[in-house]
């Protein structure tokens, strides 16, 4: 580690970084965790200090893990804590001393870098894979972010992940990763042995190139914050809170890990719910039985009669649009309302692109729910004629075939960005389902502000079916929880 340790200021090597000393730069790095969504109360932040007292500041990550276990509640936090964590607690101030090791890139005779040299270096170091290579990759990737990624702004010397890879491109050195793993091994081995081998080999080979770009990308983040500032670099360079990323504009990635808290939501919401039903469970208040009552009080109520609640869990119906602009968000959605089902008497599920198609067939309570919606893409009558998004049509199918479905006990929600290739809305079908239904309410992923853009009949659908929008899994989940029956 270079001089200074995690805790120095990178304007005064060796200096602290918060006026009030450690206390201070700890609950800074605590209101920037707060600032990224995640919820830290005063009494982890206190478990936090006692946790600091007890470590070796210069292991950093003991420090890591520690902070992490009195910080953290919910384990998809952590991607933005580490985050956080190398801004506040950096590896180094400035350009990382090597010591004895040599880490100045390789050059040829006429002094330009050598990038088939580097290439090699890169293979060699990621094919290794052993602590000491791990090590010796961290500062090669230090190096060639001062080197190559470097370039001069109006604000000083910046640096460029981007900038640093380009001449590089780590993700073409795959196939000589791929040999050094299996040791270039064409023998006469069990063809099953060799096929695993090499599907595991494959899989490690892309991981540890994925490990090498976020190496460059931290160190890039790291330098960064040193001329800009760690709150600056924070704002833009720091991922998101899975349940705070918007549906629309998630990479696969962050689908995935949103798909990771679809369980740990519905209990949340589940427990909600039991608590709304706790405070409803007394009922409104029987006048008739409550005057009856008083006249053994000289005709004070002192006493009050309350009527038994009649409840019944209502049925829910669930429309959505499955076309690929919106698929993220009604995969994501439909997974939650599967995770809630107990919660409703029946659940019928109905999908559509141009044409509407019931798939609740598909979604049965032990069935795996990511080949189910596979299946339904597959197997389900979605597409009418061009296969391109039309409500209109969509209602009107449902009107006309499965208008049953919908009581006077249903609760109808549809799943949708309302975007409707400007073709007929057909809001008397819509309306006329609305009007059925005991409840009704449309999810949108898009903006409000979008709404009634381009091809956009949200605006439209808007006046005859209350509309909310659902951006990301945190809207989703407080709209919800609002919508869901006592």
């Amino acid at each position: 580690m270079a001089a200074g340790g995690p805790l120095a200021s990178p304007s005064k090597p060796g200096g602290p970084a918060a006026p009030h000393g450690l206390p201070g730069h700890l609950v800074d790095f605590v209101e920037a965790l707060r600032r990224r969504g995640i919820t830290v109360g005063p009494s982890e932040t206190v478990d936090a200090g006692q946790v600091m007292s007890v470590l070796d500041l210069l292991d950093r990550e003991s420090l890591r893990e520690g902070l992490a276990c009195a910080l953290l509640r919910r384990p998809t936090h952590r991607p933005t804590f580490d985050a956080l964590f190398e801004l506040w607690f950096p590896a180094a101030v400035g350009n990382r001393a090597a010591g004895a090791i040599d880490t100045s890139l390789p050059r040829n005779a006429k002094g330009d870098i050598d990038y088939e040299a580097l290439r090699e270096l890169i293979v060699d170091l990621l094919t290794d894979g052993s602590p000491e290579a791990l090590e010796l990759t961290e500062l090669l990737t230090a190096q060639m972010v001062e080197e190559l990624g470097q370039y001069q702004s109006a604000n000083g010397p910046s640096f460029s992940a981007y900038q640093a890879l380009r001449d590089v491109a780590p993700e073409t050195l795959l196939k000589k990763i791929l040999d050094g793993l299996l040791g270039n091994q064409q023998d006469t081995g069990a063809r099953t042995t060799e096929s695993y081998e090499s599907e595991v080999a494959k899989r490690t080979a892309a991981q540890r190139i994925a490990d090498f770009r976020k190496m460059i990308e931290k160190e890039t983040r790291r330098r960064s914050a040193e001329n800009l500032g760690k709150e600056r670099v924070a704002s833009y360079g720091v991922p998101r809170l899975a349940e705070e990323v918007d549906f629309l504009r998630a990479s696969d990635a962050e689908l995935t890990a949103l798909k990771r808290n679809v369980t740990p939501l519905a209990r949340l919401l589940a427990s909600r719910l039991a608590v709304r039903r706790s405070r409803a469970s007394a009922g409104s208040i029987d006048l008739r039985r409550t005057l009856r009552k008083s006249m053994s009080t000289g005709g004070v109520p002192i006493d009050l009669v309350q009527r038994k609640p009649r409840r019944a869990r209502p049925e829910l119906v669930v429309m959505c649009d499955v076309s690929g602009s919106v698929a993220g968000f009604s995969h994501f959605t439909l997974l939650l309302v599967h995770a809630l089902r107990e919660q409703f008497s029946r659940v019928r599920v109905f999908a559509f692109i141009d044409t509407t198609d019931e798939v609740t067939r598909f979604f049965d309570a032990g069935a795996d729910l990511g080949s189910a919606m596979s299946r339904m893409i597959r197997e389900a009558d979605l597409v009418g004629y061009d296969g391109h998004s039309d409500y209109g049509n969509a209602f009107g199918v449902f009107a006309e075939r499965f208008t049953q479905s919908i009581t006077s006990r249903t609760s109808l929600l549809v799943l949708g960005d309302g975007r409707n290739n400007y073709r007929d809305p057909n809001l008397e079908a819509l309306a006329g389902l609305v009007s059925v239904a005991k409840h009704a309410h449309w999810l949108n992923p898009e903006p409000r502000g979008q709404w009634g853009s381009g091809d956009s009949a949200a605006k439209v659908y808007n006046e005859v079916i209350s509309m909310h929008e659902c951006r990301s899994a945190q809207q989703l989940a407080s709209v919800v929880a609002g919508l869901l029956p006592v």
